[in-house]
Order: structure tokens, then sequence, then C-alpha cells
């Protein structure tokens, strides 16, 4: 696989509002886990390799365990994700799969059960963010930085 472009270089105003709208979310109050389960969730969904590789380092280096990481895909059958976690993931796959959920009111409702209206609105923000950044890196394809796995293992 060839890179298409690098995005970086050829569109730095775009580049710099997008990791405006990154530091805001960061900003939040949002617990800095839940961000990268939320931005790992979606980018296996989309399959965007680049963003599943640099949100595991990140989300390994804030702490995370690895074995949660593993299991995001199948976090409905892990019992390691708390009752918050669920409610951002499904909104997550909601957003993510909107052309086909339609956002229902239901899993806004579950949601709310757990967010304020303030998270609520930068949960979706971020969930949007990560599903443009996915775009991005799918589309002109970014290819994620190659290492020893001997090393990092």
């Amino acid at each position: 696989m060839k890179p298409r472009m690098n995005i970086f270089q050829v569109a730095p105003d775009a580049i710099k509002g997008m990791v405006a709208v990154e530091t805001a979310i960061g900003k939040s109050g949002l617990e800095h886990g839940l961000l990268e389960l939320v931005r790992l969730r979606a980018s296996q969904i989309n399959g965007c390799g680049y963003c599943i590789y640099m949100h595991v380092k990140d989300a390994l280096k804030q702490g995370e365990a690895d074995i949660r990481l593993h299991l995001v895909s199948a976090w409905r059958e892990s019992p390691l994700f708390t009752a918050r976690e669920r409610a951002a993931l499904i909104w997550t796959e909601t957003l993510t799969r909107v052309a086909d959920t339609g956002a229902p009111d239901d899993d806004y409702e579950q949601l709310k059960e757990y967010f304020n209206e303030t998270e609520i609105a930068y949960l979706t923000v971020l969930i949007g963010a990560i599903n443009v950044w996915n775009r991005v890196q799918i589309g002109l394809r970014a290819i994620h930085p190659v290492e020893d796995i001997k090393a990092v293992a």
C-alpha cells in the first residue's frame, strides 16, 4: 500500500482545525481511557489501521490494560467494561453506523443514565471527529509506523 498524500502537509489549516477540536475534547473532563476506548471502537468498525495503531499505543501509555484493548471489539461479551463505558460504546457504534441506525432514542436514553448533557455533547463530537480521522486516513492510505514487534513485546 502506498500513501496517496500527506494531508498534514497539503491541508495544514484543516488539520489545525481538527487538532483544535481534539484539544477541546481533551479538556472536556471525559476520562482519557474512555476517549481512547471510543476512538478505538470506531476505528475498528471503520477498519482504520492507522487509527487503531495510534489509539492502542496511546491507551497503553495511559495505563490501559492490554486485555481490555483486545476485547473492545467484543465488549458486549466481556465483564471488563463499566456501565458508563458500555453506554459510550453503544453510542459510538450507533453514530459510527448512523446511516443504518438512525441514532435511536433508546441508545440516547441509555447514554443519559451515565453522562450529563455536556459530556454527551463532547462524546458526540469525539465520535464525529474520530470518524473524520478514520475517513481521512483510510481515504488517503495513511500507513501506521512499523516497529520491530519483538522490541515492542
